[in-house]
């Protein structure tokens, strides 16, 4: 067998200097800096969220930028830390690490490699389609709930004290209850609630303006001035200079069940956000991207981040928002970015190290704002109230479950609601308006009418073992209240695309019942390929050549030159 030659057009860094044009340098050279600027502090600020030293963050941010850049399909999108996976990071490290900081970030970095590895086979298994498991209604309440997991697990910081609870409403309780025994630290109020105002404020006026940093930068300038450590104001303390070296995460065997289940659920979110932002993108800029070449570069980002001491990374929606609106070209602006935090922790790491607390936890709370998706939630409770009652137990299942077991319950949801749908398809009688062509809902349109003996049945969708005995008990329910003599059932299989084993039983259960009672049985539009399994199932024959109609108005028309050959005769 002939091996296909390796071709290095195919790399995406190489495609993108082969084509880069002069003109786009200094427009990604300016997203660059501009991104630079703002990823240190959000960095470090999920870090933090995610119960890691923030200077992992830093790491983290780092490497997914370089990976991405090197080896992303998309030009436009931004890796890093993300809020929505630093909670389920949280949830499986954590308990593993049993308060050693130590632990905690070599179990992120074990997470981030093997993310990685589940992501570069599911992108050669082609397995994109994983992410559809979380339908827009499931992933918009497991979204939602996640912001308010981070919103709640950050309020203790920005207040100025801590809580020693785990789950979301514990910590909310134990919040309130600290703040009546008055443990609130108002000048870590101040700088929490300035930098949320600060960060909101000009994110509504421009997206280009860097909220992030200035608050940032503000936030330290008033630690410094006004001798807030004094005051009770917690800050990053020191951090370790210079860059860390290449290294592969040492971990008991033990661990490995919690975290490749981890993975496979950080994994599962990555692809829905990765996937989804960057089909967006792609489509503004008039570019097709393959998604399994994308989930292969988002396991390049999470193992390389996983060698260099950082955890699991994905698509940033507001950082991909921001190198947009500055101008971004190519993948040059997250290389240019990734030099631009590497200079910085080379040569300030005072700076970050100065960084107040209360600031990270306002970035991650402002983070939880964009989480928030008010209004896709009010626009599905008004559109249709079945998805916003999905969207509600994925919602609750996250916020008082848990992480993880959120996102089961949100592939359980998703799973159910295919299988309610598919136990139960739309079917329909049709009938014939006068001046209008075809044939209509009945249900729709009652002044439809319909050919004396003869019932035309549409059913909407493949017939299978799941809606097969739906399939017959809806014929019969039809007949039944036809209120007419029925001689002949019509069944309209334009969308049935295919009919199964168990299908084809219950099937010839139906024709045995119609047989008894004298009602004969056709089919209109019936496609070829579910013919031919009509055919190796021996129902084709049964049913006969003759009842099979190439669409609706051939097939009527022929039942009634039938009866009126009845008539003559």
């Amino acid at each position: 067998m002939a091996t296909r030659a390796f071709q290095p057009g195919r790399i995406p860094v190489i495609r993108m200097l082969r084509d880069y044009e002069r003109s786009f340098f200094r427009y990604d050279l300016i997203a660059g800096l501009v991104l630079a600027t703002m990823l240190i502090p959000q960095g470090m600020a999920y870090a933090e969220l995610t119960g890691l030293p923030a200077i992992t963050g830093i790491y983290t941010t780092i490497a997914a930028l370089l990976a991405y850049s090197l080896l992303g399909p998309n030009r436009q999108l931004i890796l890093g830390p993300d809020s929505s996976l630093a909670p389920i990071i949280a949830a499986v490290i954590l308990p593993l690490a049993a308060g050693n900081a130590t632990t905690a970030v070599v179990l992120a970095s074990a997470l981030s490699v093997i993310t990685g590895l589940v992501c570069i086979l599911a992108g050669y298994l082609r397995a994109g389609i994983i992410t559809e498991l979380l339908s827009k209604p499931i992933r918009i309440g497991y979204l939602n709930g996640i912001a308010v997991v981070v919103l709640i697990s950050q309020l203790p910081k920005a207040l100025g004290f801590s809580v020693d609870e785990d789950r979301t409403v514990d910590v909310l309780i134990a919040t309130v209850e600290a703040v009546f025994d008055g443990a609130t630290v108002l000048a870590a109020l101040a700088l929490s609630a300035g930098a949320v105002l600060i960060i909101v404020g000009l994110r509504r006026v421009s997206h280009t303006i860097p909220g992030i940093v200035i608050a940032a930068l503000l936030s330290i300038a008033a630690v410094a001035l006004f001798d807030l450590v004094d005051r009770g104001v917690s800050i990053v303390g020191d951090i370790p200079a210079g860059l860390p070296p290449f290294t592969l995460p040492e971990f008991s065997l033990d661990d490995i069940p919690t975290l490749l289940g981890g993975a496979f659920a950080v994994a599962l979110v990555s692809f829905a956000d990765t996937g989804a932002l960057s089909t967006a993108t792609a489509l503004k800029s008039g570019v097709r991207v393959d998604p399994n070449s994308e989930i292969k570069a988002l396991g390049a980002a999470n193992i390389l981040s996983g060698v260099f001491q950082g955890f699991p990374t994905s698509a940033s929606s507001s950082r991909t928002a921001v190198a947009m609106a500055v101008g971004s070209k190519t993948q040059l602006t997250g290389l240019i970015a990734a030099a631009g935090v590497i200079a910085v922790m080379l040569a300030a790491p005072g700076l970050v190290a100065e960084m107040p607390s209360p600031t990270l936890a306002a970035i991650v709370i402002t983070a939880s704002f964009s989480l928030f998706d008010w209004p896709e939630t009010k626009w599905l409770f008004k559109a249709r109230r079945s998805e916003f009652v999905m969207l509600l137990g994925s919602f609750l299942g996250v916020v008082v479950v848990g992480i993880l077991e959120g996102i089961a319950i949100a592939v359980v949801l998703s799973l159910a609601n295919f299988i309610r749908k598919a136990l139960r398809p739309h079917s329909t009688e049709l009938g014939k308006i006068d001046g209008v062509p075809g044939y209509h809902d009945r249900d729709r349109h009652p002044e439809a009418a319909v050919v004396p003996g003869l019932l035309v049945v549409r059913f909407d969708a493949p017939l299978f073992f799941a809606n097969a005995p739906s399939f017959g008990r809806t014929l019969q329910e039809m007949i039944d209240a036809a209120e007419r003599p029925v001689d002949t059932i019509l069944i309209v299989g334009n969308a049935i695309t295919d009919i199964d084993t168990t299908g084809a039983e219950i099937l010839g259960d139906v024709l045995d019942n119609l047989d008894g009672k004298g009602i004969a049985f056709a089919f209109a539009g019936l496609k070829g390929h579910v013919k031919d399994h009509l055919r190796s199932y021996g129902i084709y024959d049964r049913i006969g050549d003759e009842h099979f109609h190439p669409n609706t108005i051939s097939a009527v028309k022929k039942y009634k030159k039938g009866l009126n050959n009845d008539s003559v005769n």
